[in-house]
């Protein structure tokens, strides 16, 4: 995205508070959560990568807000939601002490879910950006899902992606606009077309998958379906398979005491030495420091 855009782990250098709940770095996907106790501030935040949601959890105060030239203020207090899209200037301004939660969405979160909902390609999305949205619905599910941050157990990231998905659908029919791709079908996969690689692919990882393969699976010439795969994708289908690998073993690695061989031989790898060198040149590290660092 460039050095531009902030992550969520910075926002605290521009907006100073204590922190109440922390979602883990590495096992959750597309969503991020930051809880913060706030004193009364006055404080200009740049560009964020990710969306971000508001949820008012107590205090109550009025709240100023202004994007691009303009200043919006409501009162504020639990239950309310704020709503920012991602790569926006913003300047806030509270009188009161106040506890909130912030969620933050990935652009290809919301993408992602835009795709799966409406079945067409998706050119850009942007939050509706509301001091105050009337939607109860998004402060359940942001409070669920910072409840999973603080508090989870077994089946964790299954239920948080769930809530995630719920997030996103419900951002997406009441507070976003979305541009979507126009369709050219001599240049890209089609959408059940890609959706049933990322199916074939996740379904076939432990095998020796070749780009024959791939394109029966659609029923393509090889050299029309790598072409089509790149302008849908931005990536060759190697590289797509070999990052589906990568992404399986670092989940087994840190989620699993599975012995190194057999990750290597369920991820796809053609041997234990072979995901070292992938692993270790893609997330700089050895699998076995993926799974001592957890």
């Amino acid at each position: 995205m460039g050095d531009a855009f902030i992550l969520p782990d910075e926002l605290p250098t521009w907006v100073p508070g204590e922190v109440t709940v922390r979602s883990p770095d590495e096992s959750w996907d597309g969503v991020a959560v930051r809880g913060y106790r706030y004193q009364d501030s006055d404080v200009e935040v740049p560009p964020l990568r990710d969306f971000m949601v508001v949820a008012y959890r107590r205090g109550v105060t009025d709240m100023r807000r202004r994007l691009d030239a303009g200043w919006h203020q409501e009162r504020l207090g639990p239950g309310d939601v704020s709503l920012l899209t991602r790569a926006a200037d913003s300047h806030w301004t509270w009188s009161s002490p106040i506890e909130v939660v912030h969620v933050y969405l990935t652009h290809d979160q919301l993408a992602a879910t835009c795709r799966a909902m409406y079945e067409r390609e998706v050119e850009d999305v942007a939050l509706h950006d509301t001091i105050k949205a009337d939607d109860p619905a998004i402060h359940r599910t942001a409070m669920a899902i910072a409840q999973e941050a603080a508090h989870g157990g077994v089946g964790s990231e299954l239920l948080v992606d769930s809530l995630t998905t719920q997030l996103s659908v419900t951002i997406l029919r009441k507070h976003a606009n979305v541009i979507f791709r126009e369709p050219d079908g001599s240049a890209c996969l089609t959408f059940r077309q890609e959706h049933l690689i990322r199916d074939y692919v996740q379904s076939h990882l432990h095998d020796r998958l070749t780009l024959e393969d791939l394109a029966d699976a659609v029923g393509l010439s090889k050299f029309h379906f790598a072409r089509r795969f790149r302008a849908s994708t931005g990536t060759t289908p190697h590289e797509f398979v070999l990052r589906q690998r990568v992404d399986r073993a670092r989940r087994l690695l840190q989620r699993t005491s599975i012995p190194l061989p057999e990750v290597a031989q369920t991820c796809g790898f053609a041997d234990q030495s072979h995901m070292n060198r992938v692993v270790r040149k893609r997330l700089g590290a050895t699998p076995g420091e993926v799974r001592r660092l957890g």
